[in-house]
Protein backbone atom coordinates (compact mmCIF):
# COMPACT_ATOMS: atom_id res chain seq x y z
CA UNK A 1 0.00 0.00 0.00
CA UNK A 2 2.87 2.38 0.72
CA UNK A 3 4.17 1.91 -2.80
CA UNK A 4 0.78 2.70 -4.31
CA UNK A 5 0.49 5.83 -2.14
CA UNK A 6 3.89 7.05 -3.36
CA UNK A 7 2.86 6.42 -6.97
CA UNK A 8 -0.34 8.43 -6.42
CA UNK A 9 1.58 11.38 -4.98
CA UNK A 10 4.02 11.30 -7.89
CA UNK A 11 1.12 11.33 -10.35
CA UNK A 12 -0.55 14.29 -8.65
CA UNK A 13 2.74 16.22 -8.57
CA UNK A 14 3.36 15.61 -12.28
CA UNK A 15 -0.15 16.75 -13.21
CA UNK A 16 0.16 19.90 -11.05
CA UNK A 17 3.51 20.72 -12.65
CA UNK A 18 1.87 20.77 -16.07
CA UNK A 19 -1.49 22.34 -15.24
CA UNK A 20 -0.62 24.91 -12.56
CA UNK A 21 0.67 27.54 -15.02
CA UNK A 22 -2.58 27.28 -16.93
CA UNK A 23 -4.63 28.07 -13.85
CA UNK A 24 -2.77 31.28 -12.93
CA UNK A 25 -4.21 34.74 -13.81
CA UNK A 26 -2.00 36.55 -16.28
CA UNK A 27 -0.55 39.85 -15.14
CA UNK A 28 -2.37 42.70 -16.94
CA UNK A 29 -1.39 45.62 -14.73
CA UNK A 30 1.14 47.06 -17.19
CA UNK A 31 -1.46 49.08 -19.10
CA UNK A 32 -3.04 50.35 -15.89
CA UNK A 33 0.25 51.56 -14.45
CA UNK A 34 1.11 53.47 -17.66
CA UNK A 35 -2.24 55.33 -17.58
CA UNK A 36 -1.51 56.57 -14.06
CA UNK A 37 1.97 57.75 -15.10
CA UNK A 38 0.68 59.63 -18.11
CA UNK A 39 -2.01 61.34 -16.05
CA UNK A 40 0.59 62.47 -13.56
CA UNK A 41 2.68 63.87 -16.40
CA UNK A 42 -0.31 65.93 -17.65
CA UNK A 43 -0.83 67.40 -14.17
CA UNK A 44 2.90 68.16 -13.93
CA UNK A 45 2.74 70.11 -17.25
CA UNK A 46 -0.05 72.27 -15.83
CA UNK A 47 2.05 72.97 -12.72
CA UNK A 48 5.14 73.86 -14.77
CA UNK A 49 3.17 76.24 -17.00
CA UNK A 50 1.61 77.95 -13.96
CA UNK A 51 5.05 78.43 -12.48
CA UNK A 52 6.33 79.91 -15.72
CA UNK A 53 8.85 77.13 -16.33
CA UNK A 54 7.48 76.33 -19.80
CA UNK A 55 5.51 78.35 -22.26
CA UNK A 56 1.97 77.77 -23.50
CA UNK A 57 3.10 76.42 -26.88
CA UNK A 58 5.50 73.94 -25.31
CA UNK A 59 2.81 72.89 -22.83
CA UNK A 60 0.32 72.22 -25.63
CA UNK A 61 2.83 70.11 -27.58
CA UNK A 62 3.68 68.07 -24.49
CA UNK A 63 -0.02 67.56 -23.70
CA UNK A 64 -0.64 66.26 -27.25
CA UNK A 65 2.23 63.69 -27.03
CA UNK A 66 1.31 62.52 -23.55
CA UNK A 67 -2.38 62.28 -24.52
CA UNK A 68 -1.44 60.10 -27.50
CA UNK A 69 0.53 57.75 -25.24
CA UNK A 70 -2.31 57.73 -22.72
CA UNK A 71 -4.82 56.66 -25.37
CA UNK A 72 -2.48 53.89 -26.60
CA UNK A 73 -2.02 52.53 -23.04
CA UNK A 74 -5.76 52.59 -22.40
CA UNK A 75 -6.42 50.78 -25.70
CA UNK A 76 -3.90 48.02 -24.83
CA UNK A 77 -5.59 47.41 -21.49
CA UNK A 78 -8.93 46.98 -23.22
CA UNK A 79 -7.56 44.32 -25.58
CA UNK A 80 -6.23 42.17 -22.68
CA UNK A 81 -9.61 41.93 -21.02
CA UNK A 82 -10.85 38.98 -23.17
CA UNK A 83 -7.71 36.97 -22.29
CA UNK A 84 -8.49 37.39 -18.63
CA UNK A 85 -11.99 36.19 -19.31
CA UNK A 86 -10.73 32.63 -20.17
CA UNK A 87 -9.43 31.99 -16.64
CA UNK A 88 -12.43 29.87 -15.62
CA UNK A 89 -12.00 27.68 -18.70
CA UNK A 90 -8.34 27.01 -17.88
CA UNK A 91 -9.14 26.13 -14.29
CA UNK A 92 -11.86 23.73 -15.44
CA UNK A 93 -9.36 22.02 -17.76
CA UNK A 94 -6.87 21.72 -14.89
CA UNK A 95 -9.44 20.06 -12.62
CA UNK A 96 -10.48 17.62 -15.35
CA UNK A 97 -6.83 16.69 -15.94
CA UNK A 98 -6.16 16.28 -12.23
CA UNK A 99 -9.16 14.03 -11.58
CA UNK A 100 -9.88 12.50 -14.99
CA UNK A 101 -6.42 11.17 -15.87
CA UNK A 102 -6.06 9.00 -12.71
CA UNK A 103 -9.62 7.71 -13.10
CA UNK A 104 -9.07 6.73 -16.75
CA UNK A 105 -5.68 5.11 -15.99
CA UNK A 106 -7.15 3.13 -13.07
CA UNK A 107 -10.04 1.92 -15.22
CA UNK A 108 -7.68 0.63 -17.90
CA UNK A 109 -5.49 -1.13 -15.32
CA UNK A 110 -8.42 -2.84 -13.61
CA UNK A 111 -9.70 -4.05 -16.98
CA UNK A 112 -6.41 -5.15 -18.54
CA UNK A 113 -4.00 -5.57 -15.64
CA UNK A 114 -3.65 -8.06 -12.78
CA UNK A 115 -4.17 -6.13 -9.53
CA UNK A 116 -4.46 -9.33 -7.48
CA UNK A 117 -1.33 -10.97 -8.83
CA UNK A 118 1.16 -11.66 -6.05
CA UNK A 119 4.55 -10.05 -6.05
CA UNK A 120 7.62 -11.83 -7.42
CA UNK A 121 10.57 -11.27 -5.05
CA UNK A 122 13.82 -10.11 -6.59
CA UNK A 123 15.64 -13.19 -5.31
CA UNK A 124 13.19 -15.43 -7.15
CA UNK A 125 13.54 -13.45 -10.38
CA UNK A 126 17.28 -13.93 -10.42
CA UNK A 127 17.06 -17.63 -9.73
CA UNK A 128 17.74 -19.72 -12.82
CA UNK A 129 17.04 -23.46 -12.88
CA UNK A 130 20.30 -25.32 -12.48
CA UNK A 131 20.52 -28.31 -14.80
CA UNK A 132 22.86 -30.00 -12.31
CA UNK A 133 20.49 -29.92 -9.37
CA UNK A 134 18.53 -33.13 -8.60
CA UNK A 135 15.44 -33.80 -10.66
CA UNK A 136 13.38 -33.98 -7.48
CA UNK A 137 14.27 -30.33 -6.72
CA UNK A 138 13.22 -29.23 -10.20
CA UNK A 139 9.95 -31.12 -9.84
CA UNK A 140 9.36 -29.50 -6.47
CA UNK A 141 9.81 -26.05 -8.02
CA UNK A 142 7.31 -26.84 -10.77
CA UNK A 143 4.83 -28.20 -8.23
CA UNK A 144 5.19 -25.04 -6.13
CA UNK A 145 4.50 -22.96 -9.23
CA UNK A 146 1.40 -25.02 -10.05
CA UNK A 147 0.05 -24.65 -6.52
CA UNK A 148 -0.06 -20.90 -7.13
CA UNK A 149 -1.16 -21.25 -10.75
CA UNK A 150 -3.38 -24.37 -10.87
CA UNK A 151 -4.79 -23.52 -14.31
CA UNK A 152 -1.40 -23.56 -16.04
CA UNK A 153 -2.09 -26.32 -18.57
CA UNK A 154 1.41 -26.17 -20.05
CA UNK A 155 2.94 -26.68 -16.59
CA UNK A 156 0.80 -29.79 -15.95
CA UNK A 157 1.70 -31.13 -19.39
CA UNK A 158 5.42 -30.82 -18.63
CA UNK A 159 5.15 -32.22 -15.11
CA UNK A 160 2.98 -35.30 -15.77
CA UNK A 161 5.46 -37.47 -17.73
CA UNK A 162 8.26 -36.63 -15.29
CA UNK A 163 6.13 -37.86 -12.39
CA UNK A 164 5.46 -41.08 -14.31
CA UNK A 165 9.18 -41.66 -14.84
CA UNK A 166 9.76 -41.09 -11.12
CA UNK A 167 7.17 -43.74 -10.32
CA UNK A 168 4.80 -41.23 -8.69
CA UNK A 169 1.84 -42.64 -10.59
CA UNK A 170 -0.93 -41.21 -8.39
CA UNK A 171 0.49 -37.72 -8.81
CA UNK A 172 1.00 -38.36 -12.52
CA UNK A 173 -2.67 -39.33 -12.92
CA UNK A 174 -3.70 -36.05 -11.30
CA UNK A 175 -1.27 -34.10 -13.48
CA UNK A 176 -2.54 -35.71 -16.69
CA UNK A 177 -6.14 -35.01 -15.74
CA UNK A 178 -5.29 -31.35 -15.09
CA UNK A 179 -3.38 -31.18 -18.38
CA UNK A 180 -6.48 -32.43 -20.21
CA UNK A 181 -8.69 -29.94 -18.34
CA UNK A 182 -6.54 -26.86 -18.82
CA UNK A 183 -4.50 -27.64 -21.97
CA UNK A 184 -7.12 -29.51 -24.01
CA UNK A 185 -8.04 -33.10 -24.77
CA UNK A 186 -5.93 -35.22 -27.12
CA UNK A 187 -5.23 -38.85 -27.94
CA UNK A 188 -1.68 -38.61 -26.60
CA UNK A 189 -2.79 -37.22 -23.24
CA UNK A 190 -5.53 -39.85 -22.89
CA UNK A 191 -3.09 -42.65 -23.71
CA UNK A 192 -0.53 -41.29 -21.25
CA UNK A 193 -3.22 -41.04 -18.57
CA UNK A 194 -4.19 -44.66 -19.19
CA UNK A 195 -0.55 -45.73 -18.86
CA UNK A 196 -0.25 -43.83 -15.56
CA UNK A 197 -3.40 -45.59 -14.29
CA UNK A 198 -1.75 -48.88 -15.21
CA UNK A 199 1.25 -47.81 -13.15
CA UNK A 200 -0.94 -47.36 -10.08
CA UNK A 201 -2.21 -50.92 -10.61
CA UNK A 202 1.23 -52.50 -11.05
CA UNK A 203 1.01 -52.87 -14.83
CA UNK A 204 -2.52 -54.22 -15.03
CA UNK A 205 -4.85 -52.62 -17.57
CA UNK A 206 -7.70 -51.73 -15.23
CA UNK A 207 -11.17 -50.72 -16.35
CA UNK A 208 -10.30 -47.04 -15.85
CA UNK A 209 -7.09 -47.39 -17.86
CA UNK A 210 -8.88 -49.25 -20.64
CA UNK A 211 -11.51 -46.51 -20.79
CA UNK A 212 -8.78 -43.91 -21.32
CA UNK A 213 -7.18 -45.99 -24.09
CA UNK A 214 -10.56 -46.30 -25.79
CA UNK A 215 -11.03 -42.52 -25.58
CA UNK A 216 -7.59 -42.07 -27.14
CA UNK A 217 -8.49 -44.37 -30.03
CA UNK A 218 -11.76 -42.48 -30.50
CA UNK A 219 -9.70 -39.30 -30.94
CA UNK A 220 -7.03 -40.97 -33.10
CA UNK A 221 -7.60 -44.48 -34.39
CA UNK A 222 -3.88 -44.92 -35.18
CA UNK A 223 -2.55 -44.02 -31.74
CA UNK A 224 0.11 -46.69 -31.22
CA UNK A 225 0.28 -46.60 -27.43
CA UNK A 226 -3.48 -46.84 -26.94
CA UNK A 227 -3.86 -49.70 -29.44
CA UNK A 228 -0.96 -51.65 -27.96
CA UNK A 229 -2.36 -51.45 -24.44
CA UNK A 230 -5.85 -52.35 -25.62
CA UNK A 231 -4.26 -55.48 -27.05
CA UNK A 232 -2.51 -56.04 -23.73
CA UNK A 233 -5.87 -55.69 -21.97
CA UNK A 234 -7.28 -58.41 -24.23
CA UNK A 235 -4.28 -60.63 -23.46
CA UNK A 236 -4.69 -60.11 -19.72
CA UNK A 237 -8.38 -61.03 -20.06
CA UNK A 238 -7.38 -64.29 -21.74
CA UNK A 239 -8.52 -63.16 -25.21
CA UNK A 240 -5.24 -63.86 -26.99
CA UNK A 241 -6.86 -64.09 -30.42
CA UNK A 242 -8.30 -60.57 -30.01
CA UNK A 243 -4.94 -59.28 -28.83
CA UNK A 244 -3.17 -60.87 -31.79
CA UNK A 245 -5.71 -59.46 -34.23
CA UNK A 246 -5.30 -55.94 -32.89
CA UNK A 247 -1.50 -56.10 -32.95
CA UNK A 248 -1.49 -57.57 -36.46
CA UNK A 249 -3.53 -54.60 -37.67
CA UNK A 250 -1.05 -52.25 -36.04
CA UNK A 251 1.89 -53.89 -37.82
CA UNK A 252 0.05 -53.97 -41.14
CA UNK A 253 -0.42 -50.18 -41.08
CA UNK A 254 2.85 -49.23 -39.42
CA UNK A 255 5.88 -47.93 -41.32
CA UNK A 256 8.88 -50.24 -41.45
CA UNK A 257 10.92 -47.96 -39.20
CA UNK A 258 8.29 -47.49 -36.51
CA UNK A 259 10.19 -47.60 -33.20
CA UNK A 260 7.51 -49.68 -31.50
CA UNK A 261 7.45 -52.51 -34.11
CA UNK A 262 9.80 -54.82 -32.14
CA UNK A 263 7.64 -54.48 -29.04
CA UNK A 264 4.44 -55.38 -30.90
CA UNK A 265 6.18 -58.25 -32.73
CA UNK A 266 7.37 -59.64 -29.42
CA UNK A 267 3.84 -59.33 -28.07
CA UNK A 268 2.56 -61.32 -31.05
CA UNK A 269 5.09 -64.03 -30.29
CA UNK A 270 3.90 -64.06 -26.72
CA UNK A 271 0.29 -64.78 -27.70
CA UNK A 272 1.21 -67.16 -30.54
CA UNK A 273 0.01 -64.84 -33.30
CA UNK A 274 1.42 -64.39 -36.80
CA UNK A 275 2.78 -61.38 -38.60
CA UNK A 276 0.66 -59.60 -41.28
CA UNK A 277 2.33 -61.65 -44.04
CA UNK A 278 0.89 -64.83 -42.58
CA UNK A 279 4.25 -66.30 -41.51
CA UNK A 280 4.58 -67.40 -37.92
CA UNK A 281 6.77 -65.22 -35.77
CA UNK A 282 10.03 -67.20 -35.83
CA UNK A 283 10.91 -68.52 -32.44
CA UNK A 284 13.16 -71.00 -34.34
CA UNK A 285 15.16 -70.71 -37.59
CA UNK A 286 13.12 -70.36 -40.78
CA UNK A 287 14.40 -73.71 -42.11
CA UNK A 288 13.01 -75.54 -39.10
CA UNK A 289 9.66 -73.79 -39.47
CA UNK A 290 9.48 -74.78 -43.14
CA UNK A 291 10.32 -78.41 -42.34
CA UNK A 292 7.59 -78.56 -39.72
CA UNK A 293 4.78 -77.43 -42.03
CA UNK A 294 4.09 -80.89 -43.43
CA UNK A 295 4.15 -82.67 -40.06
CA UNK A 296 1.23 -83.52 -37.86
CA UNK A 297 0.58 -81.30 -34.90
CA UNK A 298 2.03 -83.83 -32.45
CA UNK A 299 5.17 -84.44 -34.54
CA UNK A 300 5.64 -80.72 -35.05
CA UNK A 301 5.41 -80.11 -31.31
CA UNK A 302 7.90 -82.90 -30.59
CA UNK A 303 10.36 -81.55 -33.14
CA UNK A 304 10.16 -78.00 -31.84
CA UNK A 305 10.53 -79.17 -28.24
CA UNK A 306 13.61 -81.19 -29.16
CA UNK A 307 15.21 -78.23 -30.92
CA UNK A 308 14.49 -75.96 -27.96
CA UNK A 309 16.00 -78.50 -25.56
CA UNK A 310 19.15 -78.75 -27.70
CA UNK A 311 19.41 -74.97 -27.82
CA UNK A 312 19.12 -74.80 -24.02
CA UNK A 313 21.82 -77.48 -23.62
CA UNK A 314 24.19 -75.65 -25.98
CA UNK A 315 23.69 -72.34 -24.18
CA UNK A 316 24.48 -73.93 -20.82
CA UNK A 317 27.81 -75.05 -22.26
CA UNK A 318 28.49 -71.74 -24.01
CA UNK A 319 26.55 -68.81 -22.57
CA UNK A 320 28.15 -66.06 -24.66
CA UNK A 321 25.53 -66.33 -27.44
CA UNK A 322 23.15 -63.49 -26.60
CA UNK A 323 21.01 -64.09 -29.70
CA UNK A 324 20.71 -67.73 -28.71
CA UNK A 325 19.46 -66.80 -25.25
CA UNK A 326 16.89 -64.42 -26.71
CA UNK A 327 15.75 -67.10 -29.14
CA UNK A 328 15.39 -69.58 -26.28
CA UNK A 329 13.36 -67.18 -24.14
CA UNK A 330 11.14 -66.36 -27.13
CA UNK A 331 10.62 -70.06 -27.86
CA UNK A 332 9.50 -70.78 -24.30
CA UNK A 333 7.07 -67.86 -24.48
CA UNK A 334 5.57 -69.17 -27.73
CA UNK A 335 5.20 -72.61 -26.18
CA UNK A 336 3.37 -71.07 -23.23
CA UNK A 337 6.07 -72.11 -20.75
CA UNK A 338 6.62 -68.77 -19.07
CA UNK A 339 8.34 -70.26 -16.02
CA UNK A 340 11.01 -71.80 -18.23
CA UNK A 341 11.33 -68.50 -20.09
CA UNK A 342 12.01 -66.64 -16.86
CA UNK A 343 14.48 -69.30 -15.75
CA UNK A 344 16.30 -69.00 -19.08
CA UNK A 345 16.31 -65.22 -18.68
CA UNK A 346 18.00 -65.55 -15.26
CA UNK A 347 20.57 -68.01 -16.67
CA UNK A 348 21.30 -65.64 -19.56
CA UNK A 349 21.98 -62.71 -17.27
CA UNK A 350 24.24 -64.81 -15.11
CA UNK A 351 26.16 -66.04 -18.16
CA UNK A 352 26.91 -62.56 -19.52
CA UNK A 353 27.09 -60.69 -16.22
CA UNK A 354 30.83 -59.97 -16.64
CA UNK A 355 30.48 -58.59 -20.17
CA UNK A 356 28.89 -55.13 -20.17
CA UNK A 357 28.26 -55.05 -23.94
CA UNK A 358 26.59 -58.47 -24.03
CA UNK A 359 24.54 -57.65 -20.93
CA UNK A 360 23.31 -54.41 -22.54
CA UNK A 361 22.44 -56.31 -25.76
CA UNK A 362 20.57 -58.93 -23.74
CA UNK A 363 18.55 -56.33 -21.79
CA UNK A 364 17.57 -54.51 -24.97
CA UNK A 365 16.41 -57.78 -26.55
CA UNK A 366 14.38 -58.64 -23.45
CA UNK A 367 12.69 -55.26 -23.60
CA UNK A 368 11.70 -55.95 -27.19
CA UNK A 369 10.10 -59.15 -25.97
CA UNK A 370 8.05 -57.18 -23.48
CA UNK A 371 10.08 -58.40 -20.51
CA UNK A 372 11.81 -56.24 -17.92
CA UNK A 373 15.32 -55.51 -19.13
Amino acid sequence: MTLWFVFALMTVAAIFAVLWPLSRRGRADTGGSEVVVYRDQLAEIDRDMAAGIIGAAEADAARVEISRRLLAAADQGGREAPVQGSLNLRRTAAIIGLVGLPVIASSFYLALGSPRLGDFPLAERGRVADANQPLANLVAQVEAHLEKNPTDGRGWTVLAPVLSRLGRYDDAVRAYRNAITYAGDSADRRADLGEALMGTAGGVVTADAKAEFERAVALNGDDAKANYFLGLAAEQDGRKADAASLWQKMLAKAPADAPWRPLVQAALVRVGGSSPGGVSAPALPDSAVAAARDMSEADRGTMIKGMVDRLATRLKANGDDVEGWLRLVRAYLVMGERDKAMSALADARQAVANDADRLRQLNEGLKNLGLDG
